[in-house]
């Protein structure tokens, strides 16, 4: 329940101005690390910050923070109190990035400050980066064969960096000498412990105006408002049980098969409350959760249906989940590797959110969107003739859900993080012996539906000269496709080609490490798009025609998908035309026999793809079969799976 201060009641107008004061603060810690930081994956905006009251309870985060970042702040600020309880000080800044303790990857590495006021800690700033690497077995310390975090890199306890304002040279040099980039990383640490003063400085000079009464009294006042505001929207919802499940590709220790991923969502009048405890046993890779991930997946699943509110404590007084004991894929627990949590369960979980809340605000109702992907290429730099180390380390936009009323977004950040800049190519380039030879919206990405779901990208590049180099792949839904609901289509499959058209072409899956590459090598990956919303028979033809004319559906598979035949008259003066007859008789044939397609022998549709009578997208959207896409190994377990979830999120909908 929210708590009551009467003694420091505030006045409405004090209220909001310090609530947006709070925010203001927060956001100059954003601005302070964008102009002082060393990486380029930071400077690409892979952080987040927050402001934290006195027990460690997110206060304030950051508007342009990323989400899987805000919903863990307050685990690892609490996880610092603990840790130094009575032995904190005016000018200390602590580390910490142990995800066994409420972080999420080693990679993120927060700094916090305690603020003081009068001799008393009032609250505390915290910033949380991405470093490009923080050791490990692989370089960007993404090692998809770790099944404990041994092999991951440095796991930092809490541990103070500076005592009363007095650096502490020896401590920081033994957290960046564990990385293949300590005087990147040096710079980044004090980039960072740096922004938490700048927030300090803020806090301190709203004291001086309002008095540190008021001011503690507004912290407490800003989540008890979050907090009564989700509770007062609730009142007006129905109450049930809705549930759902999602799926990692596959834990190689098991064979073949869908790991699954349970969310059941329940709203009694009371709340939000979540039970994931039907999930699967802790997988053999680094595809795990820890327990202050898998909570911030479900607040920012939540919170997406709530986007007029902020994010704090109050938000998560107002939302309970049951993870389960330890041990499971959602709550893994030490010494489980869980660095590729982001791609695994993470959103998973907000997708599957996103799916049951669709039910509830139908009005608000999306399909699932693309999964975040890293690709990571690590090794000597020949260019200058140093034999330098460089780490090229590259995301994806992609495409989100088609919508209740409208498309799905195209070449959008993903779920994990809507705040993630795509980083620039130029910059890449000059920083990495890497020349990217493609980028662009990728033509029948999304996923087919009433309303179709955001187009995906491609990208690909060459390696020039390079020495010692590795690449590695943290990715996933190359088997679990991004899915289309209320009757819409799935996306296509993730995954990475390299030197393809060649005769050594090869493709290494969505999820890989440690793969040696060469100069001249090439390499080339889709992100999927979203998935499609409603039957796609059921689109507007001429919205058809226009994704045509704009390049995110082809000829064919505006036939294939949609039953829409276009007669192509010049195409360089995009002069297309809906044939009206032959398009009606396509949607009636695909009407009578779509359902029996999903039940042709999986063998037989294997046996077509290997022969080339069939590509992905009639393999996994006509007949709902999963393959091995390099080699075209039919996936009986995954296969069965796959069916089971068109059944339920496509098929059955179908007229």
């Amino acid at each position: 329940m929210a708590h009551t201060y009467k003694d420091n009641a505030l006045d409405p107008v004090t209220f909001e101005v310090l609530k947006n004061a709070f925010a203001t603060s927060v956001d100059l810690m954003s601005e302070q690390i964008l102009r002082t930081c060393y990486s380029f994956v930071i400077y690409s905006r892979d952080f987040s910050s927050a402001l934290c009251d006195a027990e460690g309870n997110t206060v304030m985060q950051g508007s342009g923070d990323i989400a899987v970042h805000v919903g863990t702040l307050h685990f690892q600020c609490k996880a610092v109190l603990e840790e130094f309880a009575g032995d904190i000080y005016p000018g200390d800044v602590f580390a910490i990035n142990d995800p066994y303790r409420g972080g999420t990857h080693l990679n993120d590495v927060s700094f916090i400050r305690p603020i003081f006021s009068e001799g008393e800690i009032i609250g505390f700033a915290q910033n949380k980066g991405h470093w490009a690497d923080i050791g490990g077995s692989v370089p960007g310390s993404f090692d998809v064969n770790a099944s404990t975090h041994f092999s991951e890199g440095l796991r930092i306890t809490p541990v103070r960096v500076w005592r009363e304002g007095v650096f502490l040279h020896d401590i920081a040099q033994l957290l960046v000498s564990n990385t293949r980039a300590p005087a990147q990383a040096l710079g980044d640490l004090q980039a960072q412990a740096e922004a938490t003063a700048v927030c300090e400085r803020e806090v301190l000079r709203l004291v001086d105006k309002y008095s540190k009464a008021t001011v503690v009294a507004a912290m407490q006042e800003t989540q008890d408002y979050v907090e009564r505001v989700v509770l007062k929207s609730l009142a007006g919802m129905p109450k049930g049980e809705w549930e759902t499940v999602d799926y990692i590709d596959a834990d190689p220790a098991l064979g073949e098969g869908m790991v699954p991923i349970r969310i059941k969502l329940t709203l009694d009048g009371n709340g939000i409350h979540y039970d994931l405890s039907g999930s699967a046993p802790a997988v053999s890779t680094f595809l795990n959760s820890s327990y202050g991930t898998t909570h911030s997946a479900i607040y920012a699943g939540t919170k997406t249906f709530f986007p007029d509110v902020p994010l704090n404590s109050g938000f998560y007084r107002a939302v309970t989940a049951n993870i389960g004991e330890e041990g499971s894929v959602v709550n893994a627990g030490w010494p489980h590797a869980v660095t590729g949590f982001c791609s695994g369960p993470y959103e998973k979980v907000m997708n599957g959110i996103f799916e049951l809340w669709s039910g509830v605000m139908p009005e608000r109702a999306m399909a699932c969107a693309f999964n975040l992907e890293y690709l990571l290429i690590g090794g000597n730099d020949g260019r200058t003739g140093s034999g330098d180390y460089f780490m090229w380390y590259d995301w994806m936009a992609g495409g989100w859900g088609g919508r209740q009323t409208k498309d799905g977004s195209s070449a959008t950040s993903p779920v994990f993080g809507t705040g993630l800049a795509v980083q620039p190519v130029e910059g890449q380039e000059r920083l990495n012996p890497v020349l990217t030879m493609c980028h662009e919206i990728s033509m029948d990405s999304a996923g087919p539906g009433r309303f179709r779901g955001g187009c995906g990208v491609e990208k690909g590049g060459k390696l020039t000269q390079v020495d010692k180099t590795v690449m590695s792949y943290c990715c996933d839904r190359g088997r679990s496709v991004t899915w289309g609901v209320n009757g819409g289509l799935p996306s296509v499959p993730h995954g990475v080609w390299i030197n393809k058209g060649t005769p050594d072409e090869k493709y290494l899956g969505a999820t890989f490490s440690n793969v040696t590459v060469r100069s001249g090598d090439t390499f080339t990956r889709p992100s999927a798009g979203g998935g499609g919303f409603g039957d796609p028979l059921e689109r507007d033809a001429q919205a058809v025609l226009d994704d045509v004319i704009d390049g995110y559906v082809s000829v064919e598979r505006a036939e294939c998908d949609y039953g829409v035949v276009i007669q192509v008259n010049d195409p360089d003066v995009d002069d297309y035309v809906i044939d009206t007859e032959r398009t009606a008789r396509a949607r009636e044939w695909i009407r009578a026999n779509r359902r029996e397609w999903l039940q042709t022998p999986p063998e037989d549709v294997a046996k077509q793809y290997r022969d080339g009578e069939l590509n992905v997208l009639d393999v996994i959207r006509r007949y709902g079969v999963v393959l091995d896409w390099g080699t075209g190994e039919l996936l009986e377990t995954s296969t069965q799976q796959y069916r089971d979830s068109l059944a339920k999120r496509s098929s059955s909908f179908w007229t």
